[in-house]
């Protein structure tokens, strides 16, 4: 279900097309394409190259661990996130290899590594949606994450389905217009709050 953004100038299609789905259709997604989605990811950019991100992932029929980590959601994103095919965890290592010296970039990295994922899956025709909505300190327990790693998002990833797959709420968030705030109220101009010329 296409739901292309409303951009003030061209993007590239793959950016204006991305929406982050509710409904999920029962598909697999091949392990050749789940494989060169993670190559994404492995080739994100890093501070000193140090790599810190790290994925729980479950697939959805194969073991217990999708279930695992449905059980880690919040209820209301249990309902929709059951039906994707892939489930994760991303984590990130809040120090740098090697050592205890704390890397203060770890989530902002591990958020690009997501990103790379995410716009292959795109590529792929594969949709994904990062959530918040999930209980980190149970992750921990529930996937014996060691210390100095932290669990980040959680993240469901399937072919997009139609929203009348959906209850009604969830059906009218997903057909909903996506909107941005202007590049003026971001973008400035060497002074906090200047917009860029």
């Amino acid at each position: 279900m296409p739901n292309p953004a409303k951009t003030d100038f061209g993007i590239h299609p793959l950016l204006k097309n991305r929406y982050s789905p509710r409904s999920f259709l029962d598909k697999s997604i091949a392990p050749d394409t789940l494989r060169r989605i993670f190559e994404a990811a492995r080739w994100s950019p890093s501070c000193n190259n140090d790599q810190e991100w790290f994925y729980i992932v479950g697939i959805r029929g194969q073991g217990p661990d999708f279930d695992r980590i449905v059980s880690v959601l919040r209820p209301n994103n249990q309902t929709w996130a059951s039906k994707a095919s892939v489930l994760m965890i991303v984590c990130g290592r809040t120090t740098f290899t090697g050592g205890t010296t704390p890397n203060k970039y770890h989530a902002y990295d591990s958020g690009q590594s997501a990103a790379h994922l995410t716009f292959q899956a795109a590529s792929e025709g594969v949709s994904v949606h990062q959530m918040a909505g999930f209980d980190p300190d149970k992750t921990r327990t529930e996937f014996s994450v060691p210390d100095g790693f932290v669990p980040l998002t959680a993240v469901a990833m399937g072919y997009a389905g139609d929203a009348s797959m959906l209850p009604e709420a969830l059906a009218k968030r997903e057909t909903a217009e996506r909107t941005r705030r202007p590049q003026k109220e971001f973008v400035f101009g060497g002074t906090w709050g200047k917009p860029l010329d």
